[in-house]
């Protein structure tokens, strides 16, 4: 393949694209990425790393992922989700790494292609989400995918793990993006309020009915319709939800007229639908009407490197902007377990910054509660002296076993084993999940 047809190649893709050798050297590339890096683009010369991470080496040995290294080995097309150094300053960027062949199917090459990602951040930044950690790398790597489909997304993540953010982002970074994102709260929706506030109403369809409604699947024409909390809608209501998810189309309550309905469908909840299928609580073919591409949030205790920047976020954008943290603050925060995940840190922050009569917010000053479970964890600790490592993990999986009520699948992601190795481990102990 020669340069001109490379380059003809690159220039047709209007996201930022280059060519690079297996050397990491960069070949050709469009206007879209060199508008994107204030680093200049030497062609034959300047290497991927060098423009995108101001890096001396390739990301592998940088602690990174590197999709060409993937590439390489799989021969496949990969996607890794990077932070890149822009113009604008650090940003995420999902990479697309493809190889390309030549007639005889010979790999020559490999076409790069960013898609930067507006919704999240590493560093603070008002109304994004804030974290760098694999496994909220992971999710935007999700996020991104599913946004670019209109697939029914499920969101699935404990209370508090920013959910709603994450909907949001699906919509925003989708074709219906300039069309409404409606917000559905499905928690104590009675049938009644359910048909009415979903499907609208006609005047004089029931007693105060003085005028016409529209609903908020019709408000939400063209765009984006957030079931959150979808676990608890009742069994009754369910059927009703699934016929419109089937049809496309519903009557306003008192009306005689069919009306259709054009919108992506995002849902999220906290319970394990799964096992809710299984009991009976939940319809098996609306579980899987809806959960076309499921997204797994991280829980806090999942990314606890995020946690000083998330910290310093929730103050920075506070009444406190002028305070900071003290070391052992910050370290007393990586500790604490955070049951209700980003939204109990953001609490926890304005409480403390409240309690801090300085402009140091030091240990002794972080809220009753994360102050109560870190003293109580160094008392463990010191009563309990060293362990053998197997005590250590039967002691952590009796805690899990006792507390856990999510799918063994589920389980073993979040622990980074596989499900087989987690059965193994609860069989070697006499342990079993709820």
């Amino acid at each position: 393949m020669n340069t001109s047809v490379v380059q003809s190649m690159i220039n047709a893709i209007d996201k930022p694209a280059i060519f690079i050798t297996p050397d990491y050297i960069i070949q050709a590339v469009n206007q879209a990425y060199r508008d994107t890096y204030d680093t200049k683009v030497r062609i034959g010369t300047s290497t991927c790393y060098e423009i995108s991470h101001k890096n001396t080496e390739p990301c592998d040995k940088c602690g990174e992922e590197c999709p060409l290294q993937q590439c390489k080995t799989t021969q496949r097309n990969t996607s890794v989700v990077h932070i890149h150094n822009t113009s604008s300053g650090k940003t995420y960027c999902d990479i697309l790494m493809k190889p390309v062949t030549d007639d005889e199917g010979m790999t020559i090459g490999y076409l790069e292609i960013l898609d930067k990602i507006n919704y999240a951040s590493a560093e603070s930044e008002k109304d994004k989400m804030i974290g760098a950690s694999e496994s909220f790398k992971n999710m935007l790597n999700q996020i991104n995918r599913a946004a670019q489909a209109d697939i029914a997304v499920l969101l699935q993540g404990d209370t508090g793990t920013g959910k709603e953010l994450v909907a949001q982002a699906l919509h925003d970074s989708s074709r219906r993006k300039d069309a409404p994102f409606v917000v559905i709260e499905c928690t104590g929706l009675s049938e009644n309020l359910f048909e009415s506030e979903l499907f609208g109403y006609e005047k004089g369809a029931f007693t105060g009915a003085t005028g016409s409604k529209k609903g908020l699947i019709e408000v939400a024409n063209s765009g984006t319709v957030f079931f959150d909390e979808i676990g608890d809608v009742p069994l009754n209501m369910q059927v009703k939800l699934l016929r419109l998810l089937e049809t496309q189309s519903f009557r306003a309550v008192g009306g005689l007229t069919q009306k259709k309905a054009n919108f992506r469908l995002v849902c999220a909840t906290h319970k394990n639908l799964l096992a809710m299928v299984e009991s009976g609580e939940f319809r098996r073919d609306l579980y899987y009407r809806i959960a076309g591409f499921p997204i797994h949030l991280p829980s806090l205790s999942e990314r606890k490197s995020d946690i000083p920047e998330l910290a310093y976020h929730f103050l920075n954008h506070s009444e406190h902007k002028h305070k900071r943290f003290s070391d052992n603050a910050i370290e007393a925060l990586c500790t604490y377990p955070f049951p209700g995940n980003i939204r109990e840190l953001k609490n926890v922050v304005e409480q403390s910054a409240l309690l801090a009569d300085d402009n140091t917010i030091h240990r002794n000053d972080l809220a009753p509660q994360v102050l109560g479970v870190v003293q109580e964890s160094e008392e463990d600790e010191r009563e309990q002296g060293i362990v053998p490592l197997d005590k250590a993990e039967e002691v952590y999986l009796q805690r899990i076993c006792h507390a856990y009520e999510g799918s063994p699948a589920d389980l073993a992601l979040q622990l980074g084993v596989s499900t087989r190795t987690l059965y193994r481990k609860l069989q070697r102990y006499g342990l079993s999940l709820k």
